[in-house]
Parts: C-alpha cells; structure tokens; sequence
C-alpha cells in the first residue's frame, strides 16, 4: 500500500471507506427507473481514456484506507494520471467504492475515474446493468475484466455486449481485461467482446512474472495474437508479487516499442514502494528494438476463436464457410481460393500477409443463440440464429494469470 498522506482524513471528500467485504454491497435501484447513463466528459471529447499511465484500484479501503487527499497525492506524485477502480462483481453493484462523490472528487483532484466490472457470464443482463450503473456515476470509461468464467459462453458474451451498448450508447469507451495468451483460451469469445459493437480497447493481463515469462517474451506472445482483433492495446503490467525493479522499467520501455499510449499497473493496494518508484523513474525507448508484433499463423487442424474470427472474415469476403472455430478442409479451400484472388501464395496459411488483406473486410455478423435448426453460421443465415461454434467446447490450455485475483474481494492476509 502506499502511504502518502499518513492517516486517513475527512477532508476533500477523504473520508475512509468500507471494503467490499463490508454489508454494504448492493445492487442499486434498475436503470429502467433511472435517468439515461450521463456522457463523462473525456468521452464527449472523443479522447483516448488509456491514454497515460493508470493504477488499479481492487478495493478502495485497503487502498490508503480509502482517503481520497491521499490517493489523489500518491497518483500527483508517481505520475498516474488514472485510476481503474472497481465498481460490480458479477451482478452485485460496489456501491460504497464507486459513487458519483466519489468519481467527482478524484475528477476535482486531477485524475480520470474508469470503472472496472468483474463478470462472470450467469448473469449478463444484470452484469450490463450494473455496468450502465458504474457509467451513470461519471466513469471515464469502462472495463470488463472477463476472464474463466467466460469460456464457452458466446451466448451470454452477446447478450451482455448488446445489453450494455443499448444502456450506454455505441460510442462510449469500453475496453476489455482478459487473458493474454488468445491461443491458451480457444473457447473464449474475444470475438464478440472486441468485435462490432464491443471493447474498442483491448487491455490484456500481462503478469510476466506470474506467467513465468520475461517483459520481452510476453509482449511478443501477446501482441502477436491480440493485434488480430484489431483493437488498440493497452499493456496491463504487474506490480503485485513484487516483480524486480528493473523489470517494471523494461516492461514501460517495451510498451512504447509497441505503441502503447497508455499503461496500467495491477494494483495498488499490493504494491511496494519499490514498484512505485519503477513506474515513475524515466525509461527510454529501446532504439534499434525490433518488436516481434508479427500476425500469428493459422492453418489446417487449428481451433478457437481465432479460426472463428477468421471464418467471419472469410464470410464477408463472399465464401459460404461455416463458422464453427474449427480450421478443416472447407476453411482451408476457402483461405487457398482467397489468397489466389489477392495474389498471394496460396499455401491455405493464414499468416501475416494473408491476415492484413482478410481483415479489410469486416466480420460477418453472427448472431448466436440456442435457437437454430442446427445449421452453422454462412452467408446465407448470417442473419438468422447460430449456434455457439464447435471450437466453444475446448479447454483452456492454461490459466496463465490464475495468481493475480480480481473476482470477488481480495484474500484477507
């Protein structure tokens, strides 16, 4: 924790605040009998809410007690010019860590206020709505940190995004915070949470130490599948667990070799001052760095959501393919065929050159349900009602981020 202002005090709206272990968790009145969400004032100006760097904030009252004079100084001192708190788990509203004074008071004091939802999937209407909540309140923007609950669930992925968008509007920022390791979770629906309608922001979890990697090693493995999406990516790095120094500093060095704007740090309350001091020192830029951002490669026998992303593509490009995750012998006719119209090798890879003259057409649009007569997503019922793709069925390989929390409240220690 950092402890900047000493005591907890009441001034400036720094009054110590509950937990969320506290019995005052609940969920608030529905949207349907509020006002309609108000448009935050970093989003009327169609700025980039990552942009900077960023603190998590798990829970408000073991982050320097809750005092806002305090957590305003800290972030003027390290430089943060954002703090991601968090406002719902699954369906429940944080109400005592995430109000409008609340969100005022840090506005007042210089910082923009994003809001982060932990979501589950049981219940994607009321984690919407309780999302809207946290927007209603004045959050500069919103993530939704979807994570293993979410394997598989196409369904309630599409209904939630439908749900939160019909609440807030299309244009209000929303990123999302999940694994970053695409092919170690091909049941998970990135492509509906960063398709049309989706996350315009793409904030992976990039705990090297947690995952048992290097700064250099997570960056590649995670740009080179995440760009897919073609969301832009904000590199979400660790401070908790106490990673060196010297590799909190690589870790800002190589989001700038990667175009990062913005970079965020998990979390406050678990970091040292060690780690503080890392996200504030000067970095440079790594000249003569060569990032190794290349598109990952595809081909026959792959599964996942990539190949479902792939087949939407596909789809628009006018081949009658079912999307079903799975990269079999109609999919690679296809990718052959579409090569050689593009005057490419028609090795059916879907490798970098491939990926960038696909993914000029935009995604078919898929709309998933139960009710279907069984047939699989193609051109012809695009419209109509698709089942969940084969693809949502697989395992993960590996929970690489499991160490790092985020769902419920954190472990008393």
């Amino acid at each position: 924790m950092l402890a900047v202002a000493g005591t907890a005090v009441a001034s400036n709206g720094g009054a110590p605040l509950g937990g969320p272990t506290s019995a005052k968790h609940h969920h608030r009145r529905s949207r349907s009998k509020r006002q309609p969400p108000r448009r935050s004032r970093h989003d009327a100006a169609g700025s980039n809410p990552l942009k900077g760097r960023a603190m998590w904030i798990w829970e408000l009252g073991s982050t320097d007690d809750g005092d806002l004079s305090a957590i305003i100084a800290g972030a003027k001192l390290y430089g943060v010019s954002t703090v991601f708190i968090k406002s719902s788990d699954g369906s429940h509203f944080w109400s005592d860590q995430f109000t409008r004074a609340i969100v005022r008071t840090l506005h007042a004091g210089g910082l923009k206020v994003c809001a982060w939802q932990y979501v589950y999937g049981a219940s994607p209407l009321k984690e919407a709505d309780v999302g809207a909540e946290a927007v209603d309140d004045g959050a500069d923007c919103l993530v939704v940190d979807a994570e293993g609950q979410y394997q598989g669930r196409y369904i309630a992925a599409q209904t939630y995004i439908e749900r939160l968008r019909s609440l807030i509007g299309a244009s209000y920022p929303v990123a999302l915070a999940g694994f970053p390791y695409v092919d170690f979770h091909p049941s998970f629906p990135y492509s509906v949470f960063l398709g049309p309608g989706g996350a315009q922001y793409n904030v992976p979890q990039m705990y090297w130490k947690d995952i048992g990697t290097t700064t250099d090693a997570v960056f590649a493995h995670t740009y080179s599948f995440n760009r897919i999406y073609g969301r832009p990516i904000s590199p979400l790095g660790q401070v908790y667990n106490s990673p060196p120094a010297h590799q909190i500093v690589r870790f800002r060095e190589l989001s700038r070799v990667y175009g990062a704007t913005g970079v965020g740090w998990w979390d406050w309350q678990e970091a040292p001052a060690g780690a503080w001091q890392a996200i504030a020192r000067p970095a440079g830029t790594l000249p003569g760095y060569v990032p190794l951002d290349a598109a990952a490669s595809i081909d026959k026998g792959w599964q996942g959501d990539l190949v479902v992303w792939a087949q939407e593509h596909l789809i628009s490009a006018g081949y009658q393919i079912p999307v079903d995750g799975g990269f079999g012998r109609a999919t690679t006719a296809a990718v052959k065929s579409f090569q050689t119209q593009h005057g490419l090798t028609a090795d059916g890879i879907i490798g970098p050159e491939t990926w960038q003259a696909l993914l000029r057409y935009p995604p078919a649009p898929i709309h998933w349900s139960v009710k279907s007569s069984g047939q699989q997503a193609s051109v012809a019922s695009t419209s109509g009602m698709t089942p969940p793709p084969k693809s949502a069925s697989l395992p993960a390989k590996r929970d690489e981020i499991a160490g790092a929390g985020g769902a419920g409240a954190p472990p008393r220690r």
